[in-house]
């Protein structure tokens, strides 16, 4: 079966005794400083158009890459309630326009995560994710037009706990030790609105969603976002708010890489 929320979150509450496991990971805030264990780097290697531009028709000399972004986001932030595709559009562009996809890795979307869940196969579907040569999951990034940020986040935790499931079998086919932890980084795009996540994930939380028991454990998720602006809903269509949120996708891109390098390690 293919599940997503809120499907997904129905079987973790109905057949995981899913208010108890849901307790058991909190979601913890901190600035980016803390989040990042550095001070946002400069940006000054993007195009200033990408940076300062409203309007995506107003300029003849943008590259294609700028003109594509700034479309998809013009597109975002006048899409409509369910209209996913939309945001999905702009979060795979914000990625490329901030270099995530090197060589050797893959920007896939729709991509289904298999794992398992109370014991039944089942396949968690994100909406983009970054995916290694080795077919080893990156990272993870879900998309939602203007919506309950809790909504997302439960989503991108149970693709996290997915791409753990699925990292790890890859790794015990190629005869790696299996790993205690995976700290798995997700992005949860809400409207035009991105907020960064590390997700550790470990054996025990793994197994307990496999099993359908409650885990020992509790596990902590940190989320890192920039600043609001004073109408919470508005997001990267404003340029103030566009720089200092591609400064975050940059951050983070290295955050990313320090995580994944640790697991994808012999493979």
């Amino acid at each position: 079966m293919n599940l997503r929320y809120p499907a997904l979150m129905l079987l973790l509450y109905h057949r995981l005794c899913s208010a108890n496991l849901l307790a058991n990971i909190q979601v913890s805030f901190q600035e980016a400083p803390q989040f990042f264990g550095r001070e946002l780097g400069p940006i000054d290697h993007l195009e200033a158009n990408l940076l300062s531009t409203v309007d995506p028709t107003i300029a003849a000399d943008f590259t294609k890459e700028t003109y594509r972004f700034l479309t998809y986001l013009d597109l975002a932030a006048h899409a409509n309630a369910g209209q996913d595709s939309a945001i999905g559009d702009l979060a795979r562009t914000a990625l490329e326009v901030t270099g995530y996809d090197e060589l050797g890795t893959i920007l896939r979307t729709r991509y289904d995560i298999p794992f398992t869940i109370c014991g039944e196969w089942s396949a968690a579907r994100t909406d983009v994710c970054l995916v290694h040569v080795s077919s080893m999951i990156l990272l993870v990034l879900q998309d939602k037009t203007n919506e309950n940020l809790r909504s997302s986040e439960a989503q991108v935790i149970a693709q996290a706990i997915a791409a753990f499931q699925c990292n790890d079998q890859k790794r015990r086919n190629r005869q790696l030790p299996p790993l205690d932890l995976m700290n798995i980084p997700c992005i949860a795009m809400v409207g035009t609105r991105p907020f960064f996540y590390k997700v550790p994930v470990t054996q025990e939380l793994s197994a307990a969603v496999i099993s359908g028991q409650y885990p020992e454990q509790p596990t902590i998720v940190t989320r890192c976002a920039p600043p609001p602006r004073r109408r919470s809903f508005e997001g990267m269509e404003f340029p103030n708010y566009r720089r200092v949120a591609l400064q975050y996708y940059s951050a983070f891109r290295g955050f990313a890489k320090d995580c994944w390098i640790e697991f994808i390690a012999g493979i």
